[in-house]
């Protein structure tokens, strides 16, 4: 990923934070015909190793698990918030004119060995994590136990487990950081007042804030 050194975000909890935030990932590898890439939702628990363990599930459909089963090196991508930013949000607009577009965006990049399971109990304890993790918010969460029990076996003979080690990860901040205060103030004023989206109230505050949020 290409870095420049004042958009780069190299705090682990930070680079966590945001794929829990956004735990839908690209996974990609490289298969016999080329790159391969599915979006599946990521489990992050940053204990297991030393920069963070990744779990997830795939369709036993879907051809990649197997891929992964020759190959396991994977790359992942995880978008955090990001919004396109006009020009006319810079005070050096009025200055000078010398003004372009651009896209402010926080992503982090995952690489690591895939590792593939196919056990039963492993997979059971997985999409219930998994639910439970985004069910929490709800009044009256949903949990796997609420299906028939039969339901459910045949629900996990359809998919196949994964876990990734993080062997290294890297975080992008674009969030205005290289222009000066007033152009700031002014982008993250004018997505706030512009763009009446929850992206963009996020984008505002990382502006704001200079990169050190999720």
């Amino acid at each position: 990923m290409y870095q420049p050194p004042h958009f780069r975000e190299e705090r682990l909890e930070i680079q966590h934070a945001l794929i829990r935030a956004h735990p839908l990932g690209l996974l990609i590898n490289s298969g016999e015909d080329g790159p391969n890439a599915n979006a599946i939702p990521f489990l992050l628990d940053a204990g297991a190793s030393p920069k963070g363990t990744l779990f997830a599930h795939v369709a036993r459909a879907n051809p990649q698990w197997r891929q992964l089963a020759n190959d396991g090196r994977v790359l992942i991508v995880f978008q955090g918030p990001q919004t396109y930013v006009t020009p006319s949000w810079y005070a050096t607009k009025q200055e000078t004119g010398k003004v372009v577009p651009t896209w402010n965006y926080a992503i982090v990049q995952v690489r690591g060995t895939a590792k593939i399971i196919e056990d039963r109990d492993w997979l059971r304890t997985h999409v219930s994590a998994l639910t439970a993790r985004n069910e929490a918010p709800r009044v009256a969460p949903w949990a796997v136990d609420d299906a028939p029990e039969t339901y459910i076996d045949s629900q996990l003979k359809g998919i196949v487990g994964i876990e990734i080690e993080i062997a290294a990860i890297e975080g992008k901040w674009k969030v205005s950081q290289n222009r000066p205060e007033n152009d700031r103030t002014g982008v993250a004023d004018g997505l706030e007042a512009d763009q009446h989206t929850t992206e963009a109230r996020a984008m505002a505050e990382l502006v704001r804030a200079g990169g050190t949020k999720s």
